[in-house]
């Protein structure tokens, strides 16, 4: 059953902010960056500005870890991110609306060009996949706002997953989490459509291994 009315999508908003706060405050949260200076409260107290890639499957661990209004974050503009929107909204981020798929344009004109302070935040294989495979549009919007690229790598130790094509994360009270963060990724500002394929492929690279990292490290906590 498709969810449409905007009361239950807003009364949905709430209860999932709440339980996101609730699990999250019981998560045990490791970080291991290669470059310390990626580190969003560092970089925020240092007033640099970053694009944070991390996967559609482990959005949570953001969603509660890195819910301030300094991170802007990419929603798919479909009605499923309607609700995704609700969530994240009520946890303290801003908002874009679109996708590669759907108004991707629109969005990426909307990072580039309306958002001049804070960080910017996608799930680069969103809205619907492949899984963990990076689309282009992250490399365009690293080389149009000038700002490097963090590849993050995320998991929990114990979670359940839904039967989506992301095998979307939801992880268990009191669950070890792990983040990883290789060097960013810079994007000429010049770079041209084989230059674009050239940095998509560098950031799938890094964030499929930082994936396997965290993945890895999070088993031994």
């Amino acid at each position: 059953m498709k969810i449409q009315h905007p009361l239950l999508i807003a009364t949905i908003g709430r209860v999932g902010s709440r339980l996101v706060r609730s699990l999250g405050k019981t998560w045990d949260f490791h970080f291991r960056y290669e470059d310390p200076a990626v580190d969003p409260e560092v970089a925020r107290r240092m007033g640099q500005r970053y694009i944070y890639a991390f996967f559609h499957e482990v959005m949570l661990f953001p969603a509660y870890y890195w819910n301030w209004p300094s991170m802007n974050i990419l929603i798919s503009d479909h009605r499923d991110g309607e609700m995704i929107t609700q969530v994240v909204k009520r946890l303290g981020f801003g908002v874009v609306r679109g996708s590669t798929s759907r108004n991707g344009a629109r969005a990426l004109r909307e990072m580039t060009t309306g958002i001049r302070d804070g960080n910017l935040c996608v799930t680069p294989d969103g809205p619907r996949g492949p899984r963990r495979r990076v689309h282009q549009g992250v490399a365009f919007l690293a080389s149009r706002t000038g700002l490097p690229v963090v590849c993050a790598g995320m998991a929990f130790k114990d979670c359940w997953r839904a039967n989506s094509w992301d095998r979307f994360c939801v992880p268990k009270p009191y669950s070890k989490a792990a983040a990883v963060a290789p060097k960013p990724v810079f994007i000429p500002p010049d770079a041209d459509r084989d230059a674009l394929e050239a940095g998509r492929a560098e950031i799938e690279r890094r964030m499929n291994a930082a994936m396997d990292e965290a993945e890895s490290w999070v088993k031994v906590l």
